[in-house]
């Protein structure tokens, strides 16, 4: 997209610039002969995705490191590999930016471009972030049927994110959970769903919050919605 060649040169918020370069040359041990991205990590995907998955930020030393969001990580190994199983995805697991990886019709972004330390940025960080979401959502919007949050922040910023390129959404809608949803009619006249997950990170995974048939659950059933009359 046009955006994300704009979008790795930010630098707008000093504590995260800080933190994802350090990572990049302090480095994890297993990842010493390798040369980190550490720069704001753009979404991937198509610009005409008619799924759109919003997670919370790049792993430090996942999308940080090989510059693709979802990529070399263990919560991207469970994302991709749900993905894959659903048919929005050519291969089961991502580990690099040369993988030969595709998305079909998905594309995957975040809240926030730049890892943030503890995997926490803070709300000004959200805030500020969220103009780079706002163009990518409303450069998706013409093709976009499902957006699938994972995680509380996500959902949020995907709510805010519709709000702000003008679309109206329900008033009365379900809290951020495990598969909540709503579905609105955008200002295209074309129903669109909004659905939750909880987000795939080791927290989550190992303690058996998120399991492979919660995920692969709400991943079908977004781009079941999404691909309606459309072959996977």
């Amino acid at each position: 997209m046009n955006i994300d060649k704009k979008l790795i040169k930010c630098r707008a918020c000093p504590r995260l610039v800080d933190w994802r370069e350090e990572i990049s040359i302090v480095k994890r041990k297993a990842y010493q002969d390798e040369k980190y991205w550490g720069k704001p990590v753009p979404g991937f995907g198509p610009d005409d995705a008619r799924v759109l998955v919003v997670g919370l930020a790049p792993g430090a030393h996942g999308a940080n490191r090989t510059g693709r969001i979802f990529t070399g990580d263990s919560s991207g190994d469970w994302l991709y590999h749900s993905l894959y199983k659903n048919g929005l995805a050519k291969l089961e697991i991502s580990k690099s930016r040369d993988d030969g990886q595709e998305l079909f019709g998905t594309r995957i972004t975040c809240a926030v471009h730049c890892a943030p330390p503890g995997n926490k940025p803070n709300l000004e960080e959200i805030e500020r972030c969220s103009d780079w979401l706002n163009q990518e959502f409303k450069a998706l919007f013409p093709t976009t049927r499902a957006y699938l949050a994972l995680g509380g922040i996500a959902w949020k910023a995907t709510i805010t994110a519709l709000g702000e390129i003008g679309e109206e959404l329900p008033r009365k809608r379900p809290k951020f959970s495990h598969g909540a949803n709503f579905k609105f009619q955008g200002s295209d006249g074309n129903i669109r769903l909004v659905i939750g997950s909880y987000h795939p990170s080791q927290q989550n995974t190992f303690t058996g919050k998120l399991t492979r048939s919660q995920l692969d659950s709400v991943v079908r059933k977004a781009g079941r919605f999404a691909h309606a009359g459309k072959p996977l």
